[in-house]
């Protein structure tokens, strides 16, 4: 320590004032081009990138908020699951990763699921959020959206997915595992009862979510470059011990392929998301005359419980 850090930087802090000083989120660099881009744009943009159209990881809240109408929802209750069923520990307890992810996310788990209405239309989403712990698949993440497919089944309401995630969460061993056949009798009681289950896969989707519910929806939707696959390209690679295609399990080359049915820009999923719901549901066009949804009262359509899929 010398008389500069000792006396001058403080000095000048004093004379600065907290009050006056900057917050260091202000800017934030694309992960895209590195082009810095002032928060209050980045926002406006729902956190797509206006020089390349990179399209930033989001959470629940900023997902419900572009999507429901309105930005007007109902958060579904957790259920409640064992916290640490297997009092794991690496380098740290597995109960004192879960408290950090939950202080730094504001979020029980990995998962958030809500209803209200899309462009009128009674809807469930789900967010899985990459931002907790990865976005793992746990206990707590199964039971979560079994129990919102339940909802969904129980009051007529198409259900939205939109996935982030790295896979099983190794904290929970088997249990982890054991949900993706737990989640798939989920999806199995969407299509009996005839309600529409539409996949939004965003960057990243990989592990054992995507071989199980995140691959099993009547509709597959992707966000631009979004990286979608099992294991990463790294370890195909390392596996194979060849070098891969260009593009290889982004939205792009998933697409061309025949593994999803469509790549849709951020600024424009809602509006996408409306249209699939009414031909899925055989709603009649939405009237030039609504707008956005968001002035349409919730129930004003059909019940969605009596008009099944075909």
């Amino acid at each position: 320590m010398n008389w500069i850090s000792n006396f001058v930087r403080p000095r000048i802090k004093g004379l600065m004032g907290s009050k006056t000083a900057s917050p260091d989120n202000l800017w934030r660099k694309c992960g895209g081009c590195g082009e810095m881009i002032f928060h209050r744009d980045l926002l406006a943009a729902q956190h797509v990138c206006p020089q390349c159209g990179h399209h930033m990881r989001i959470g629940a809240k900023e997902r419900f908020a572009a999507l429901f109408d309105g930005g007007a929802h109902e958060r579904l209750p957790a259920p409640e699951v064992p916290q640490d069923p297997l009092r794991f520990r690496d380098d740290k307890r597995y109960a004192d990763r879960l408290k950090e992810n939950r202080n730094k996310t504001g979020q029980g788990d990995a998962l958030a699921a809500a209803r209200g209405t899309l462009e009128g239309m009674p809807v469930v989403i789900a967010v899985q959020s990459f931002e907790f712990m990865g976005g793992s698949l746990g206990l707590a993440t199964g039971a979560g959206l079994v129990a919102a497919m339940r909802t969904a089944v129980g009051e007529g309401r198409p259900f939205i997915l939109i996935v982030s995630s790295g896979g099983a969460r190794m904290q929970e061993g088997i249990l982890s595992l054991m949900q993706m056949p737990r989640t798939t009798v989920g999806v199995d009681m969407l299509n009996e009862a005839g309600l529409p289950y539409i996949v939004v896969l965003t960057d990243p989707t990989t592990g054992g979510v995507s071989a199980s519910y995140a691959m099993l929806g009547d509709v597959q939707i992707a966000e631009p470059g979004a990286l979608i696959g099992f294991s990463g390209p790294r370890v195909i690679e390392q596996t194979i011990r060849e070098r891969l295609p260009e593009g290889f399990q982004r939205a792009e080359y998933l697409l061309e392929h025949g593994m999803i049915d469509m790549i849709v820009h951020r600024h424009q999923m809602k509006e996408t998301l409306g249209r699939l719901l009414r031909l899925l549901m055989k709603l009649p066009p939405r009237a030039a005359s609504q707008g956005n949804g968001e002035d349409k009262q919730p129930g004003a359509l059909p019940a969605v419980a009596q008009t099944p899929l075909g």
